[in-house]
């Protein structure tokens, strides 16, 4: 924490707090070595599926593909956040590389996304045209799928404590599922010869892409564009900061995260005339019902003993005061 005294010239005080080294802990352990070979495993699942589709004519497997491309970036994002976790930031980019990921989650989940609409427009097309499929190559594909989704589940299931790794197990839960689904939709096939069963299952299994694409791409986009961390809200904050005694009005309330979990703050405090060691404490107060209640890591807050700026962009409608009694 710093804290600068600028009182003579600016009527104002501001300190500055974060979270050493913007460091992030390995969930249980887990190295990111594990997620490497997770998402190369994936990597030649996709391949093989592929393949799988091309040869067995079966659109399922191929949506299927594309499907389990969508692991990828998820993976890419955990990996590289484990990588960078301990990179230091540098003069070009003061607040390290943790965006990066985010701008990749966003590029991947745009091409899954057009991916996605081409392979449904395929499918229609296949529903309109049926085509033999071969049904071993989908039975077989299918097992390796299964195989590799739950060698990927097992490997990273120590890290189910952390959020990030959870949702890697959620969507392999729902990678399996499909999997399952061409199972036995390959079975149906091969008893009753209905070969438009293999363009719905990839109709299905399209528009869980698209579902999942659909979501990453709002994320990213919500916070490659500085939206409020989602659970944070901006009044609850503000209130807060009203609560800890010494604390007149709160406003330029600004509220942003660089992802992984990482949120950060900037905000106006009005406070009466008080000596630098009450600001030092008034201000180690905040800093701490920030981190404590809304898990803020990095803050700034800006004391003002004069009256409101004369020209402010306001978060909320108006400065917020406490109530009074």
């Amino acid at each position: 924490m710093h804290l600068h005294d600028h009182a003579g010239a600016h009527g104002h005080e501001h300190g500055h707090s974060h979270e050493p080294d913007h460091a992030h802990v390995h969930a249980h352990g887990l190295r990111p070595a594990t997620l490497a070979w997770a998402m190369a495993a994936t990597l030649g699942l996709v391949a093989a599926e592929i393949a799988g589709g091309l040869l067995g004519h079966s659109v399922a497997l191929l949506n299927d593909a594309v499907h389990n491309l969508s692991d990828v970036p998820t993976l890419g994002i955990s990996w590289l956040a484990m990588r960078w976790a301990q990179r230091p930031a540098d003069q070009e980019r003061t607040f390290g590389y943790q965006r990066a990921s985010i701008l990749a989650a966003f590029t991947n989940s745009l091409v899954l996304f057009l991916l996605a609409l081409w392979l449904g427009y395929a499918a229609i097309e296949r529903l309109r045209a049926p085509v033999a499929v071969v049904e071993s190559w989908m039975v077989w594909t299918s097992l390796l799928a299964l195989g590799v989704n739950g060698g990927i589940t097992l490997a990273l299931v120590r890290g189910r404590s952390d959020l990030n790794l959870r949702s890697i197990l959620v969507h392999n839960f729902g990678d399996a599922l499909s999997n399952i689904a061409i199972l036995a939709g390959a079975f149906l096939i091969h008893r009753t010869g209905a070969n438009w069963i293999d363009p719905v299952l990839g109709l299905g299994i399209g528009a869980l892409v698209l579902w999942s694409s659909i979501g990453i791409l709002r994320e990213s986009a919500h916070i490659l564009l500085e939206g409020r961390p989602a659970g944070t809200r901006v009044a609850d904050v503000a209130r807060a900061i009203l609560s800890i005694p010494g604390v007149r009005e709160v406003h330029d309330i600004h509220i942003w995260t660089l992802g992984g979990g990482y949120t950060l703050l900037s905000v106006h405090v009005r406070i009466p005339d008080m000596h630098m060691e009450e600001s030092e404490r008034l201000l180690q107060a905040i800093q701490e019902k920030l981190q404590k209640e809304f898990r803020i890591q990095h803050s700034t807050v800006q004391f003002e003993r004069a009256g409101l700026p004369a020209q402010s962009g306001y978060v909320m409608p108006k400065p917020v005061s406490p109530p009074r009694l």
